[in-house]
């Protein structure tokens, strides 16, 4: 046994023990989190692995140019893979090799292997230059992890042509004139290195590859770059469906409520901070960070997996954590400010390319500050207290949810009888501006001749803001309360007004067992007209039409074309489109419960959004939410543009269209 062979064994025996030890340290961690239940549908699982990792679906859409870079990085790795693992048991066994297997085989890979491994090189160089010269604003670009990470890619692309060029200068490779790249060096560079010089070359070459993959390996757990290890395991566990809810809470004596402590969290919860490739797609998505707030999803995910591996090894000790969760003012704990500045809006897992779920982990520390240490914003007490007392943000009593129907003629929902209940919400039965809109969805119900009817003061809020907000036990007591109701008066189909409302009777309130049909009324209005039960007599001048998202009638629920079609069926054109539109669409502030809180912090989300109509020059902003009506209403008085472009929900215009 030669000398090399013992000591690349001895080193090789000690990397191996080290990233062994290393994964195991970091990922037995993942076992303090809370069970959840993400092996369901195995098949459709593996599927997602292959269009979404191995396709890179999400790396290379949303616009983001330099996706394609990695796209190729990642596939240089993936095949690159198979070369190192030959070179590292070739290392400790001579007889296992590439070589020894038939020369078309042999002579295809080595080809494949040369190619690549320029690729990689190449990629890695555009990798240096965009994060010297050209970095991006959402990601810590010129960190010294990421240059590491890189510098041994690099490394180890030269030493594979450095090894490979000095066997073709020797005249060992067989397969020279398939390695073009290695044999352009070696012809070259290395054409006129005397024998013995080229024996010199191979070992030295030959360590240093050893050296920086088993380096690399041993670096992976201890910096950002482990989601190589961990990205497509975390996406076989994603979400199957659209994470549109939250998980529901057990009201029990002794439980603890939401998330204040790391080991609260679910494995997955947990999982999801050591996949994260902190590519920064979410804070170029997230209107807080866009916007100048403390929030940056990101930094979320990152504190999470700095307070893990900071509180992780206590807690499997028994002893006490030492670095908060949730306000301790350092790397590895969140601030308040921050939990609250999210308008759940979803955009940043969207364009998550490891389906990392922000949102649910915000709504968790919400839910500990509201209900174990009534931890909250000012202006949410009087929120709180009014929904509780009166079901509606403002305090208004229940008889006057009826109020917007004084002067038509609207029929109490019937078992029975009633096919589809109208839920108006609390924005349309209170908010003198969503009474229109109110208004207009009746006359387009009553011009249709569908069976329809309403709960009057007998409807409560749906709870969206509630459960948003984090105060998970009054949205379960108005929920069950509302079931209730429903059951009793047989409600079966719901139309509703609110995008919100929508989501939350659609989605939520399947986890108290309550399936309904839930229609929002842009889709209703759009299968209306395809028809032919409602009858258009051309619109009033609403002018250039601009056509606004609403984040959970879109990103969270998917409709995106039935608003556009009815606005291009009643105007006779396609709607104008701003720069963030459909699953990239910008928020309006509202959701997440912002509506009943300041923004004290930066530009105001909703001026953001209505700077970026304004560009489209419209004479109408087309909204389908109350929400987005009321910050874009707000957002044209701050410009002092209210008096020349006018803000109208799809019912609205449709309304005024009817013949």
């Amino acid at each position: 046994m030669s000398l090399n062979l013992i000591v690349f064994i001895a080193v090789f025996t000690v990397a191996a023990a080290l990233f062994v030890w290393s994964c195991f340290r970091r990922f037995r961690l993942i076992s303090l989190g809370k069970p959840e239940n993400r092996f369901k549908d195995i098949g459709r699982r593996i599927r997602g692995v292959l269009f979404y990792a191995f396709g890179q679906r999400c790396t290379v859409s949303h616009g983001y140019r330099f996706g394609l870079n990695h796209l190729v990085l990642f596939w240089c790795f993936t095949i690159l893979f198979i070369a190192n693992a030959e070179f590292l048991l070739n290392g400790l066994a001579d007889d296992i090799s590439f070589s020894r297997l038939p020369h078309g085989a042999y002579y295809a890979l080595s080809c494949i292997f040369d190619i690549v491994s320029v690729l990689a090189l190449l990629a890695v160089c555009l990798a240096f230059i965009r994060r010297l010269f050209f970095p991006p604003t959402y990601i810590q670009a010129r960190s010294r992890d990421a240059f590491t990470i890189l510098g041994l890619i690099a490394v180890l692309m030269l030493a594979f042509f450095g090894l490979h060029a000095s066997e073709i200068a020797k005249g060992d490779e067989t397969a020279a004139n398939y390695m073009p790249i290695s044999e352009f060096v070696a012809s070259n560079i290395l054409s006129g290195v005397p024998a013995g010089s080229l024996d010199s070359c191979i070992d030295a070459f030959w360590w240093i590859h050893a050296i920086a993959l088993l380096g690399f390996l041993n670096y992976l757990p201890y910096s950002k770059h482990m989601h190589i290890l961990t990205s497509i395991p975390n996406l076989f566990f994603r979400s199957l469906t659209k994470v549109n809810t939250q998980t529901r809470e057990e009201f029990k004596k002794d439980n603890a409520f939401g998330v204040g402590q790391i080991d609260q969290f679910t494995w997955k919860g947990l999982f999801d901070s050591y996949s994260c490739t902190e590519c920064g797609r979410c804070s170029d998505m997230c209107p807080a960070t866009n916007t100048g707030k403390l929030l940056n999803p990101r930094l979320v995910i990152h504190d999470i997996k700095v307070n893990l591996l900071k509180n992780g090894p206590l807690l499997f000790g028994k002893k006490e954590a030492v670095l908060p969760l949730i306000g301790g003012g350092q790397e590895g704990s969140v601030a308040d400010e921050v939990l609250w500045a999210c308008t759940t809006c979803g955009a940043c897992m969207e364009v998550c390319p490891v389906f990392i779920e922000h949102v649910p982990r915000i709504v968790d520390m919400r839910r500990n500050l509201v209900e174990m240490k009534a931890k909250f914003p000012e202006e949410l007490l009087s929120f709180f207290e009014n929904i509780e007392q009166r079901s509606n943000p403002w305090g208004i009593v229940p008889a006057e949810r009826i109020k917007w129907a004084a002067d038509i003629d609207v029929k109490p929902f019937e078992i029975d009888k009633t096919e589809y209940l109208f839920y108006v919400g609390c924005f349309g039965s209170f908010d003198a501006r969503s009474r229109r809109v109110t208004l207009a969805i009746s006359r387009i119900l009553n011009a249709s001749g569908i069976s329809w009817g309403i709960l009057g003061k007998d409807e409560l809020c749906c709870g969206d803001s509630l459960r948003r907000l984090g105060n998970e036990f009054v949205f379960d007591r108005m929920v069950r309360d509302n079931v209730k109701i429903f059951k009793e008066r047989g409600v079966k189909k719901v139309i509703t007004e609110c995008p919100h409302c929508y989501n939350t009777l659609k989605n939520d309130y399947r986890q108290y067992g309550m399936e309904l049909e839930v229609i929002h009324h842009t889709e209703l209005i759009y299968d209306l007209l395809k028809a032919g039960k409602l009858v258009l007599n051309g619109s009033k001048d609403t002018g250039n039409v601009v056509f606004h998202d609403s984040c959970y009638l879109g990103r969270y629920n998917g409709i995106y074309e039935a608003p556009r079609s009815v606005v291009a069926s009643v105007t006779g054109q396609a709607p104008a489109e701003m720069e963030r539109r459909y699953d990239k669409s910008f928020c309006c502030g509202a959701g997440g419960g912002r509506m009943w809180m300041e923004e004290s912090t930066g530009k105001r989300i909703n001026v953001a959004r209505v700077e970026e109509a304004l560009k489209k020059d419209p004479r109408t902003i087309c909204v389908c939410c109350p929400y987005c009506l009321t910050m874009f209403a707000d957002g044209l008085k701050n410009k002092k543009a209210d008096d020349k472009v006018q803000v109208l929900d799809l019912a609205e215009i449709v309304a005024q269209a009817l013949r």
